[in-house]
C-alpha cells in the first residue's frame, strides 16, 4: 500500500523537464511528507480543447497535463475514514472506482514513498538517480471537491521484504498515456512497477554506530 509520500522544491522543477507543455503552477505544489486528508499536487487534464475550424483528430489540440491541487483519500459513506489506495488489478470491478478508473486517471508526483517493516522501522523507496517518481491514480468529486486515490499493485523485488503491495509507478514516457489513452489502461493496470531503491533508518543507524 502506500500512506505516506513526500514532495520537495526539486520534485516540481524535474516535472517541467519531463513533460514539456504541462501546466505547472509551482504554488500549488504542496512539499513535505504528504498524509492521507492532506491536499497534494496531481497531473491530470479535465477536458480536450477543440479547435471548431478544423474536423476529425487534428480537432483535438496535442494532449497537456496540467498541475492541480486535491485532497487524498474518497471518504467512505457510514463508516469512517479514508479509501486512500485502490487495488490495480481488482480497481475497474468495484463499483466504487470504475467509472473514475475509466475517465478520470491523474498522476500523483513524488520524490518517495514510505512503508513500515513488521519492526516499525520506516522505509524510503526511490528510484535510482531521478529526484521524481509518478504514481498511477484516479479521482473523483465529493460535495464539491476532487479527491485522489493511488493505484498499488504486487511488490517488487525492492519492496516485497518490507511490504506486499506498493504504489503503480508509471514510467517517463507511460503517463500522458494514462491519462489519456483508454487503450494503455488495461495493460497499466497489469503492469510490473519499475525496480526501486530503499533506505531504511534502523540499518543507516545500525551502520553509523559499527
Amino acid at each position: 500500500m502506500c500512506g505516506r509520500f513526500y514532495v520537495d522544491e526539486g520534485t516540481a522543477r524535474e516535472i517541467e523537464r519531463v513533460i514539456r507543455g504541462v501546466d505547472l503552477q509551482l504554488q500549488k505544489m504542496r512539499t513535505g511528507d504528504i498524509y492521507p486528508s492532506q491536499s497534494a499536487g496531481i497531473l491530470a487534464c479535465r477536458s480536450r480543447q477543440k479547435n471548431p475550424l478544423l474536423a476529425g483528430p487534428a480537432a483535438e489540440k496535442s494532449p497537456a497535463l496540467e498541475l492541480t491541487e486535491m485532497h487524498w483519500g474518497f471518504p467512505q459513506y457510514q463508516k469512517k475514514g479514508l479509501l486512500i489506495n485502490a487495488r490495480a488489478e481488482t480497481a475497474l470491478e468495484r463499483k466504487t472506482f470504475r467509472e473514475s478508473v475509466l475517465h478520470r486517471r491523474c498522476v500523483i508526483p513524488a520524490r518517495h514513498f514510505y512503508e513500515w517493516d513488521s519492526d516499525k522501522n520506516k522505509v524510503t523507496f526511490f528510484r535510482e538517480a531521478r529526484p521524481v517518481l509518478f504514481m498511477a491514480g484516479f479521482y473523483n468529486r465529493f460535495q464539491n471537491e476532487e479527491r485522489f486515490i493511488i493505484l498499488t499493485t504486487q511488490a517488487n523485488a525492492a519492496v516485497s521484504p518490507v511490504h506486499n503491495r506498493m504504489p503503480l509507478v508509471l514510467d517517463e514516457g507511460e503517463l500522458k498515456d494514462w491519462v489519456y489513452d483508454d487503450k494503455f489502461t488495461e495493460y497499466a493496470l497489469h503492469k510490473t512497477s519499475t525496480e526501486l531503491l530503499r533506505e531504511q533508518e534502523y540499518e543507516q543507524q545500525s551502520l553509523f554506530l559499527t
